[in-house]
């Protein structure tokens, strides 16, 4: 189950990505981390923390949201 949040949130944060024109090096920049951290997010890998991921969803104009 939370395999498949991470893959969902990585190919919602592509989809955002690509519909704002930017590239993984432009959002990693926006964002203040690094291209191969946004690689790995988008891919569902990696070992990005929560707050980093959240930073690069917000660039990309999507939120988290925590559910029970």
């Amino acid at each position: 189950m939370i395999d498949e949040a991470v893959h969902a949130l990585g190919a919602a944060i592509r989809h955002a990505r690509k519909a704002s024109n930017l590239t993984q090096r432009d959002l990693a920049e926006l964002a203040e981390t690094s291209e191969r951290t946004v690689r790995d997010i988008e891919r569902g890998t990696g070992s990005a923390s929560i707050g980093t991921v959240a930073r690069v969803a917000a660039t990309v104009g999507l939120t988290l949201e925590v559910r029970r």
